[in-house]
C-alpha cells in the first residue's frame, strides 16, 4: 500500500534502524558519567551531536536535543522571549506556521505579551518586507517556518532574516520540514527540527541557539544539554537521527530531482484529470516532495477514507480532517479552497508506478465521492429556497462544506444572468469555498454581510 504522507512522518531511514540497533547495545550508560559504559555512551552522544550541527550548519555547542520537534520549538520561543524580556514581549510570525508556533504565541498574549501574525499570498509565501512592517521597537523574537507544511511552499528565510538582523531582533527558523533536503539559508538566530521527519525515531528533536543570541530556558535548572533540555537523553534515537540525517543528506540532490519530477507530474495531471480542482501552494519555490490539491464538493474525510480504500495514505490540512470543523489555518490564511483537500507528500524510493496508479485511481474515487454528495456535473436547477425574478437566497445554516457550495452550484441557474443568489451558512469553511467556486465557475462573488444567523454570502451569476 503507497504511503503518501512523508510530512507527517517519514518511514524509518535503513540507516536509522542500523544505528539504532546497534546503540541499544552501546549507547544505553549515562552518557553524564565516568565510568567506561558512560564514556563509551557520551563519545556516541558528542559524534551525534557534531553530526547533526554540521547538517543544520551551526557548532556542536550551539545544538541540542530534545524530546520533540514540537517541544524544540516551545522551549526555543520561551527561551528567546525570556532572554529578550527587557525589550519587550512582542511576537512576530507569519499567519501559516505550524500550530505549536502559533499554541506558543497564544500562550504568550494569555500571560499579558503580543503578537503579530504577517499575511501571506495565494501561493503561502510572504512577502519581502512584510516582517520588517511588523517588527517593533518591543519585539523580541521573529518566527518564520523554512518550508509549509501543508502546501510545501517555501519561505524567504534569508530576506527575513536580513530584515530581523537590521531591526536587532532574532529570528526562529522551523526547518522541521525542509532539513532532510538541505541547510537553511544563513542569518537565523534559532533553529528547531524533528527526526521523524527526515526518517529518523520518533521524539527525538534538534534546537540550535546561536553564540551571543539572547536566551534563558524555562524550566528547572538541569546540568544535561547545556540546561536547555533536561532529563537522560534517548541516546539510541538520538544517535539513530543524527545519522539518518547525515544519510538522506547525502541522497536529497538526487532522491530530490526524482521526487521533483513525480511531484510536477501530479501537479500538472490531477487538474487535467478531475474537474473543478485547485492546486495550491508555490509551482516553483516549493519542497520536492510535496503537492496539495483541493477538490471543489467534495468532503474531506470522506475522500481520504476513500482513497485509503482504494490503497492510498494521504493526508489533507482541511477541516474535515480535524475535530474543529474549521478550515484549516494555512488555507485559510492564503484564501484557497478549504474542502476536499488532499496532501501528497512522497517519501524517499516512491516507485514511479505508484504515482502512476494513484493518478488513475483519483478521478474515480472524487467522482464517487461527489455522487455520493450529491454534487452538481455543472450548475444547474432544483426549486430554491426563496425567490424573486433576480435574487435567490438559498438556507444552508446547520450545513457543513461542501453542502453550501453544492446547494449553489445547483442553484445558480434559476437565477437570470446579472440575478443574486445569496448563500446564508454558519459554516467558517464557506468563507473561503463560495470565493473559491465563483473564481473556478467564472461567476461574480459580490461579497458578505453579517446575517441574523451565521453570514451571507452573495454570489452574481455572470453565465
Amino acid at each position: 500500500m503507497p504511503y503518501f504522507d512523508a510530512a507527517s512522518a517519514a518511514p524509518l531511514h535503513p540507516v536509522a534502524r542500523q544505528a539504532l540497533l546497534a546503540a541499544l547495545d552501546e549507547g544505553w550508560a549515562d552518557p553524564a558519567r565516568l565510568y567506561r559504559e558512560g564514556r563509551r555512551a557520551r563519545l556516541l552522544l558528542d559524534a551525534a551531536r557534531e553530526a547533526a550541527a554540521e547538517a543544520v550548519g551551526c557548532r556542536p555547542d550551539e545544538l541540542v536535543f530534545t524530546p520533540s520537534g514540537t517541544r524544540a520549538v516551545h522551549d526555543g520561543l520561551a527561551g528567546a522571549l525570556a532572554g529578550r524580556r527587557r525589550t519587550g514581549r512582542h511576537l512576530v510570525v507569519s499567519a501559516v506556521e505550524h500550530s505549536c508556533v502559533l499554541a506558543s504565541a497564544a500562550a504568550l498574549e494569555a500571560a499579558g505579551g503580543s503578537f503579530t501574525e504577517v499575511p501571506v499570498d495565494r501561493a503561502g509565501r510572504v512577502a519581502p518586507g512584510a516582517f520588517a512592517a511588523a517588527l517593533r521597537p518591543d519585539t523580541a523574537l521573529a518566527a518564520l517556518q523554512s518550508a509549509n507544511h501543508e502546501v510545501g511552499t517555501e519561505q524567504p528565510v534569508a530576506e527575513v532574516a536580513e530584515e530581523c538582523r537590521a531591526a536587532g531582533v532574532p529570528l526562529l527558523v522551523d526547518a522541521a520540514q525542509s532539513l532532510a533536503w538541505g541547510p537553511v539559508a544563513s542569518g537565523w538566530s534559532l533553529l528547531t527540527a524533528s527526526a521523524h521527519k527526515w526518517g529518523g525515531p520518533a521524539g527525538v528533536g534538534l534546537l540550535a541557539v546561536r553564540k551571543g543570541t539572547r536566551f534563558a530556558f524555562q524550566g528547572p535548572a538541569d546540568e544535561r544539554e547545556s540546561g536547555r533540555a533536561p532529563g537522560f537523553p534517548d541516546l539510541p534515537a538520538v544517535v539513530a537521527a543524527a545519522a539518518s540525517l547525515r544519510a538522506v543528506r547525502q541522497e536529497a540532490a538526487e532522491e530530490g530531482a526524482r521526487l521533483r519530477a513525480l511531484v510536477e507530474r501530479i501537479r500538472e495531471r490531477v487538474p487535467a484529470l478531475v474537474p473543478d480542482v485547485e492546486v495550491v501552494g508555490d509551482p516553483v519555490r516549493r519542497l520536492p516532495h510535496l503537492v496539495t490539491f483541493s477538490c471543489l464538493y467534495v468532503d474531506g474525510e470522506t475522500l481520504l477514507h476513500a482513497l485509503d480504500r482504494a490503497g492510498f495514505s494521504v493526508s489533507s490540512g482541511s477541516s474535515c480532517t480535524s475535530s474543529t470543523l474549521a478550515p484549516s489555518h494555512v488555507l485559510r490564511a492564503m484564501g484557497v479552497l478549504s474542502e476536499g483537500n488532499v496532501r501528497v507528500s512522497l517519501p524517499a524510493g516512491t516507485a514511479e508506478e505508484d504515482v502512476e496508479r494513484f493518478l488513475d485511481v483519483l478521478p474515480g474515487v472524487v467522482a464517487s465521492v461527489r455522487r455520493e454528495l450529491g454534487a452538481p456535473a455543472a450548475p444547474a436547477a432544483p426549486e430554491p429556497v426563496s425567490r424573486t425574478a433576480s435574487e435567490l437566497v438559498i438556507d444552508s445554516l446547520g450545513k457543513r462544506c461542501p453542502v453550501p457550495v453544492i446547494e449553489l452550484a445547483r442553484s445558480i441557474g434559476d437565477v437570470p444572468v446579472g440575478g443574486l443568489v445569496t448563500v446564508l451558512s454558519d459554516d467558517e469553511a464557506a468563507r473561503l469555498d463560495i470565493p473559491a467556486w465563483c473564481d473556478m465557475r467564472e461567476q461574480e462573488y459580490v461579497g458578505e454581510r453579517p446575517a441574523e444567523r451565521g453570514t451571507a454570502y452573495v454570489v452574481r451569476r455572470r453565465a
